[in-house]
């Protein structure tokens, strides 16, 4: 596969308790990305995050969440990465909880393979 140039950049930020079907969200979305081809895709764990639910809370405005926050990025072409918002909205629309997908422009400058070992 070969990408350079302009491309999408999706980021998915949710918690590390959202599960569809007793699988963690995170893990559905990046199998359901390398299934459709998606270049490439990254977890990120965090470690403190606050959202929309913190915002709205008026007896504790200032509480954090209790999960971890998670960051799902990843990078392909506009054409592969707009078909496939359209296939995870429904698993992050039936998450227990809130969170918030982006899309950014990048240009990408190096996509490459790791070289395979000669054999000795």
């Amino acid at each position: 596969m070969e990408l350079k140039g302009e491309a999408k950049l999706l980021k998915i930020l949710i918690g590390s308790k959202d599960v569809v079907n007793d699988t963690p969200l995170y893990e559905v979305i990046v199998y359901a990305a390398r299934k459709y081809g998606i270049a490439g895709a990254t977890v990120i764990h965090g470690l403190l995050s606050y959202g929309a639910n913190s915002m709205e809370n008026e007896l504790y405005p200032m509480k954090l969440s209790d999960e971890k926050p998670v960051i799902i990025e990843m990078i392909d072409s506009a054409e592969k990465i707009d078909g496939f918002i359209h296939i995870i909205q429904n698993y992050f629309n039936n998450a227990k909880y809130g969170g918030i997908i982006t899309i950014s422009n990048v240009d990408v400058l190096v996509y490459k393979k790791h070289k395979k070992p000669t054999n000795i």
